[in-house]
């Protein structure tokens, strides 16, 4: 790239822009630079500078490939084409690493452009494909490139996720970057090397090595795999669908591999690759649904998160009209789906919105009336289906036609137990689909084909696999079912409940929706004989079960609950099983959502705990359509509060409201009748006026109050903490932590433990209050002080703050537990707090060290608490380097007849096996002893174990 540079300079491009357009190239110039986070130019020197002296300021202020990487994307940004590609060219010619490379990389990416140019995209015989790649457009090169491109001086690695629904696009998004990055488009000298694994490709496979998938997508059978891995910072790998494929991220380091020759299975390989076991340098864009992210999230170390975008409302009625062709029809068409919110969100996914549209064009010119066909996304998706099969020269299927959706359900139903949703010819023919049947079964769009020369085949969407799964229960029982994997219909419903398995969106509601007395006539009047009729039975018995068991309850997430049972429009049945629950859980994702959740919420008439989240439902800044509709539906969510007159817990998660959403929940909790005992608002925004929720926290009944993780300006602080200081209040225990306190608001609630007479609990964790915590401390040290449980974990606490807490534990007499964990306490701080802590009268129960760089020498202090206060009774030090020396120190404390310890938490302090006949001795000596946690030391002590004493 320098030669480059060097040989045919920046200006010669610079010099080719007329006036507009090098006006233009400045002021994209300052974006870029601010979006790539480098060094920044003033607008006053750019805007004077002339093309040879702007030429010589980058070079002057950027790295050469930074310089002409900008230089790059702005010349695409202003339409100059023929700039960009004759760079291409140029640089093709003049460097070996240039931006197309020679050799090997050139040989690549030449056949990477000829495959996905040439690539049948198309793996269904719909006509959507070509309406979907015009979404894609130069914006999303470059979200891709600034989510991947190092910002500034920083050099590591990337791992991206790009989230979306099934269907969404998100493979197509991934393979039009895969098409510009081998045309030179995006990533310049970036990448050598990029490559595409698709998970439901690599299930196929079983086991592999890394080599071997890389050699899978090479142009001839050799590739220079060591010539490519030599340079693994070079390299993008390009994960799609981790849906598609079961992958642990909890195993051990030892069980995953870093030998990328090696074969293994291919679930560890994946796990290997995004634990960063395997090639740490490299790079990752990963693709998956919301779902499946949602459960990695926690165990990744993502840099960054796109959400691949649905069809929006323009693009949906753009296509209706598209495909229609007649005006009148295609908004009567529109019109209809737009009503129905639940009908509406299934077309922002665009296979399924050409599914939608079809179905009703084709119910209109059979001149039937598509509103039946709207109401439930059941009947869509039965209609639809049923309108493939039959001919429209036919009334009924021939004996072949139902066989083959027979098989194709007995399939759909095999891949939802075992998690497969590419499936070989022998699956087929196991569940009764001949070859000969497979052309047909194409070109209706019932199948896909997954690759052109392989003979793998998928449904046309996971949701269409998961109906014909639903009509297979309907059609035959699981016992008579080819796979033994497949179970039964009440097992479906316990895990589609549970959320057991991710992938299972609509299965249960769809189950549902065939028990209405539309769906089992058209299945009927099409299989030509009656349908089982003890499923509607098994399943109202397994939700009377559900209705009745408190405990069950509980691991039932609300909104599939919801999805089941407005599905089958039975209301007397809803009100039966709603009026039995007693706690629900949810998260209303959309407007949709918040829909089925009222719908079901407002029967409720015993309920004692919710749950809820509704994101950015309810805020009005978040684009919702009508926000009238909105509060309509949120008011009748909330008449829940009115009929329930029992509920005891109320918590409120990841949440954003309104003002008129907080004032519509603040009018349904006012009332003195009803009766609160513990609330919850973690993570919870509001926009405008707040006062109604804190007037809220003034029931008298209240007894626990967490606002964990939802920020507190130091105004909000002193309106809680006057509402904590009046008498009438009655809250025992308070969680504040992750709210962004600072040291001011200390005083503050200083001033509440000196005057609360119920304050007993108090949660301060993950906020920054190291200098307030002297004005905490001498309101801990104040005798009306009744606080039991103080948690001060990782509040940036300091040397001098030991000192102050010493003089609590000398002074308070009711504190029993104190958690100072993830704090820079060090063994200087321990001495001091174990002066207090060695004293016979302090009241300390419970003490929690963990991660606070204690060693081997703090070890001497804690084993003269241990041996002069009877008192303690718990001790977590879990995460310091105790090692075997201190081990020893403490267990000699152990034996010593004053200690009283119950509880000890040791969790990766650096322990051997050395230390095994210490911890033995010590836990038959010490009879008060019941627990001893070792987890995360060495292995010989890690799976010691200890029975429990009688």
């Amino acid at each position: 790239m320098a030669s480059f540079i060097s040989d045919f300079g920046l200006m010669w491009y610079l010099k080719e822009l007329n006036k507009k357009e090098f006006i233009k190239f400045k002021e994209f110039l300052i974006q870029e630079i601010l979006k790539l986070k480098l060094k920044q130019i003033s607008w006053t020197k750019v805007k004077k500078a002339s093309r040879e002296d702007l030429a010589n300021l980058l070079l002057k202020c950027y790295e050469e490939n930074q310089a002409w990487d900008m230089t790059f994307n702005i010349l695409q940004k202003i339409n100059r084409k023929d700039l960009t590609e004759r760079a291409t060219e140029e640089i093709a010619d003049s460097s070996p690493l240039g931006l197309t490379d020679s050799g090997n990389p050139k040989l690549y990416r030449d056949h990477l452009k000829k495959k996905l140019t040439h690539d049948c995209s198309k793996k269904f015989n719909v006509r959507i494909q070509d309406f979907i790649k015009e979404t894609f457009i130069q914006n999303d090169y470059d979200t891709f490139e600034n989510l991947l491109i190092s910002k500034g001086t920083e050099k590591k690695p990337h791992m991206v996720f790009l989230q979306g629904m099934a269907g969404i696009g998100k493979t197509m998004m991934l393979k039009n970057l895969m098409l510009a990055w081998s045309k030179g488009l995006v990533f310049q000298n970036k990448f050598s090397y990029t490559f595409y694994f698709c998970c439901q490709d690599m299930k196929q496979l079983k086991t592999a090595s890394l080599a071997e998938l890389i050699s899978r997508e090479w142009p001839s059978p050799s590739a220079p795999i060591e010539e490519i891995l030599s340079q693994p910072e070079k390299l993008l790998f390009i994960i799609d669908s981790l849906e598609g494929m079961e992958c642990d991220l909890t195993k051990q380091e030892s069980e995953l591999c870093d030998n990328c020759m090696k074969k293994q299975p291919v679930s560890i390989l994946l796990s290997s690759l995004l634990t960063r076991k395997m090639l740490p340098e490299s790079s990752f864009l990963l693709s998956t649904t919301p779902e499946t992210f949602e459960k990695m999230e926690d165990r990744i170390l993502c840099t960054d998160v796109k959400t691949a975008t649905a069809f929006d409302e323009r693009s949906i009625k753009i296509y209706f009209h598209r495909l229609f062709q007649d005006k009148i029809r295609a908004q009567e068409a529109f019109s209809l789906v737009r009503e129905n919110e639940q009908l509406f969100s299934i077309c922002q996914v665009p296979l399924l919105c050409w599914m939608v549209a079809t179905c009703l064009k084709k119910e209109i010119e059979k001149g039937r009336d598509p509103v039946s066909v709207c109401r439930h996304i059941t009947s869509l998706y039965t209609t639809h289906i049923l309108n493939l099969f039959i001919p429209q020269s036919a009334q009924y299927p021939s004996k072949k036609i139902q066989e083959q959706l027979q098989g194709l359900c007995s399939l759909a139903a095999e891949g939802m137990w075992t998690d497969t949703f590419v499936f070989g010819e022998e699956a087929l023919r196991r569940n009764g689909i001949l070859d000969s049947d497979i052309p047909t079964l194409l070109d209706i769009g019932m199948l896909g084909k997954i690759r052109e020369f392989e003979n793998s085949y998928i449904f046309l969407h996971p949701s269409v696999q998961e109906v014909c799964a639903a009509i297979f229960y309907l059609l035959k029982s699981h016992v008579d079912h080819p796979s033994q994997d497949v179970k039964s219909i009440e097992t479906v419903l316990f895990m589609f409940l549970k959320k057991v398995k991710t992938q299972w969106i609509f299965l249960g509601c769809f189950i549902f929706g065939l028990l209405q007395k539309s769906e089992q006539e058209k299945l009927v009047v099409f299989f030509g004989r009656r349908l089982s009729q003890k499923i509607q039975h098994k399943l109202y018995q397994c939700l009377e079960t559900i209705s009745g068991n408190a405990e069950l309850q509980e691991q039932i997430d609300g909104m599939k609950l919801f999805s089941c049972l407005s599905e089958i429009e039975d209301e007397a049945f809803l009100v039966k099983v709603m009026s039995y629950m007693q706690q629900i859980n949810f998260v209303a994702k959309n407007y949709s959502d918040l829909i089925l959740a009222a719908y079901c919420l407002k029967h409720c008439s015993t309920l004692k705990k919710l749950s809820f989240s509704t994101q950015n439902v309810l805020n009005e800044k978040g684009g919702q359509r009508c926000m009238k509709k909105l509060l309509i539906c949120w008011n009748d969510m909330c008449s829940v509060f009115v009929r329930s007159k029992d509920i005891q817990v109320l918590q409120i998660k990841d949440t954003s409201f309104s003002e008129p959403a907080i004032r519509v929940l603040y009018e349904s909790l006012k009332y003195p009748s009803f009766t609160l005992n513990k609330l919850v608002a973690n993570n919870v925004h509001f926009f405008g006026d707040n006062h109604m929720f804190f007037e809220l926290i003034q029931n008298c009944s209240l007894q626990y109050l967490d606002l964990g993780c939802s920020f507190l300006t130091h105004s909000e602080v002193k309106l809680l903490c006057d509402i904590l200081n009046q008498a009438e209040c009655n809250i025992e225990k308070l969680v504040v932590s992750h709210c962004k306190l600072s040291p001011d608001d200390c005083k503050i609630f200083g001033s509440v433990l000196m005057s609360s007479k119920t304050l007993k609990v108090l949660n301060l964790a993950y906020n920054n209050l190291n200098q307030g915590i002297s004005l905490l401390c001498k309101a801990l040290c104040h005798p009306d002080c009744i606080l039991e449980y103080l948690v001060l974990a990782n509040c940036s606490l300091s040397e001098q703050c030991w000192d102050y807490l010493s003089e609590v534990l000398r002074q308070n007499k009711t504190l029993s537990h104190l958690d100072i964990s993830s704090n820079d306490l060090k063994d200087k701080g321990l001495k001091i707090l174990c002066r207090a802590l060695t004293l016979p009268y302090c009241a300390l129960k419970s003490l929690y060290l963990n991660n606070c760089q204690i060693t081997a020498r703090g070890c001497q202090d804690l084993a003269k608490v241990l041996r002069n206060n009877q008192n303690l009774k718990c001790l977590h030090i879990s995460n310091n380097k105790l090692k075997d020396t201190g081990m020893m120190l403490l267990c000699k404390a152990i034996k010593h007849p004053n200690c009283h310890l119950e509880d000890l938490r040791l969790e990766a302090c650096e322990i051997t096996g050395a230390s095994n006949e210490d911890l033995r001795y010590a836990f038959m000596q010490c009879e008060t002893l019941q627990m001893i946690n070792l987890m995360g030391n060495a292995f010989e002590v890690s799976r010691m174990i200890f029975f429990p004493r009688f």
